[in-house]
C-alpha cells in the first residue's frame, strides 16, 4: 500500500511506474470471475483494455510532467529566480485573475451603484449642504476672523523679533571685530614707544649718530674749501 501512495504522489521520480508494471502483469480470465451484470464478456474485455491504455498514458503523462518540472526548476535557478519571485508572480497572476473574473466585476459595478445612490440622495445632499452652510458661516464669524488676525499678527511679531535678533548678533559681531582691531593697534603704539627710547641708548645707534655727524662736517669742510 506504502509502495501505491508514493508512486501517485507527483513528486515522486516513480510516477507512472506503478501503471506500467501493472499492465504488463497478465490476467486471468477464470480469476476475473464473472461479468458485471449487463455486460458481456466481449464488453468486459474491450473495458478493461481500454482502462489499462488509459492508465498506461497517465503514467507517461506524469513522467512528461516530472521531467518539464526539472527543467523549469534548472531555468529558474540559471536565471537567478528564488522561490519568492515565483509565489510574487503567483500572487499577482492571482490577483489579475479575481480582478477579471465575474464575481470581482459585478462587485464593482454593484459598489459603484451604491455609491450613485447615495451621492444622488436627498439625505446625502441635505448633509452636504448644511456641512457647506456651517463652513460658510464659521468662516465669517467673528471668532474665526479674530483668530487669524492674532495667527497673522503673532507671525509678523515672530518674524520682527527674529530680524532684531539677527541685527544685534551681527552688530556685536562688527564691535568686537573693531576692539580686537583697535586693541592690536595700540598694543603695538605702545611696543614701539616703548622701544624707541631703548634703542636710542644703545651704543649701536650713538655709533650711527656719530658716524652721520662725521659725514655732514666732512661735506661742510669740503664746501667751505671750494669757495
Amino acid at each position: 500500500m506504502e509502495s501505491a501512495n508514493q508512486d501517485i504522489n507527483l513528486n515522486s521520480p516513480n510516477k507512472g511506474l506503478l501503471a506500467d508494471a501493472m499492465t504488463d502483469v497478465p490476467v486471468d480470465n477464470a480469476a476475473r470471475g464473472a461479468a458485471p451484470e449487463g455486460l458481456t464478456l466481449a464488453e468486459e474485455e474491450e473495458l478493461r483494455a481500454e482502462l489499462a491504455k488509459v492508465e498506461e498514458e497517465i503514467g507517461t503523462l506524469r513522467q512528461v510532467l516530472a521531467a518539464k518540472e526539472r527543467h523549469c526548476g534548472e531555468l529558474k535557478r540559471k536565471l537567478g529566480l528564488t522561490p519568492l519571485d515565483g509565489l510574487k508572480q503567483n500572487l499577482s497572476k492571482s490577483w489579475h485573475d479575481v480582478q477579471v473574473s465575474n464575481a470581482y466585476v459585478k462587485t464593482s459595478e454593484k459598489l459603484g451603484e451604491w455609491n450613485d445612490k447615495v451621492t444622488q440622495s436627498d439625505l446625502y445632499v441635505s448633509a452636504s449642504s448644511t456641512l457647506e452652510d456651517w463652513n460658510e458661516k464659521l468662516t465669517q464669524s467673528e471668532a474665526y476672523k479674530k483668530t487669524q488676525e492674532t495667527l497673522s499678527q503673532a507671525g509678523q511679531k515672530t518674524s520682527a523679533a527674529l530680524s532684531n535678533v539677527g541685527s544685534v548678533i551681527s552688530r556685536k559681531l562688527g564691535d568686537m571685530r573693531a576692539h580686537s582691531i583697535s586693541h592690536s593697534l595700540s598694543s603695538y603704539s605702545i611696543r614701539h614707544s616703548i622701544s624707541m627710547p631703548a634703542m636710542r641708548n644703545s651704543a649701536t645707534f650713538k655709533s650711527f649718530e656719530d658716524r652721520v655727524g662725521t659725514i655732514k662736517t666732512s661735506i661742510r669742510a669740503n664746501g667751505l674749501s671750494d669757495m
